[in-house]
């Protein structure tokens, strides 16, 4: 026994025919849109491993469609699911980004002739600008300015 059933309304399955058939959309609509006429208890009924057969996508993948369907209706199926939170918070916002850059285009510490990446981050750590910092996140953080000072 399925937990989410698919139960398409009419109306719901000529707009994802005429998406299929249209083919002008992005290539996942399609491929849910086929999903979801293909799992219609009221159409064709397939089970989820003739589906996951005949389209070339895994079992798991029409099992969360058909969920998504069900808790949050036909326009979050035919819509790419983003992530809630970005994965990496970024390290350095507008006013800390500005610091660094003033830093950079500062003079270099005595005995150097110039800033290198790992003396900015160490420094920006100091001036606690940030908690930690690799030279890396400096560099790309950099490299978004129009500075050749690295």
């Amino acid at each position: 026994m399925k937990r989410y059933v698919v139960r398409l309304e009419a109306e719901e399955q000529e707009q994802l025919q005429a998406m299929v058939q249209m083919g002008k959309v992005a290539g996942y609509k399609i491929r849910h849109a086929q999903i979801l006429l293909m799992a219609d208890a009221d159409g064709p009924g397939w089970t989820d491993a003739r589906i996951a057969e005949g389209l070339g996508v895994s079992v798991r993948q029409i099992e969360y469609l058909r969920q998504r369907l069900v808790e949050q209706g036909l326009e979050a199926c035919l819509s790419p699911t983003k992530p809630e939170h970005p994965r990496i918070e970024r390290m350095f916002d507008g006013e800390k980004e500005a610091r660094l850059i003033a830093l950079a285009c500062s003079a270099a510490p005595e005995g150097r002739a110039r800033w290198t990446l790992r003396l900015l981050a160490d420094k920006a750590v100091e001036l606690k600008i940030v908690p930690r910092v690799s030279h890396e996140t400096v560099r790309q953080t950099l490299k978004k300015t129009r500075s050749s000072r690295i």
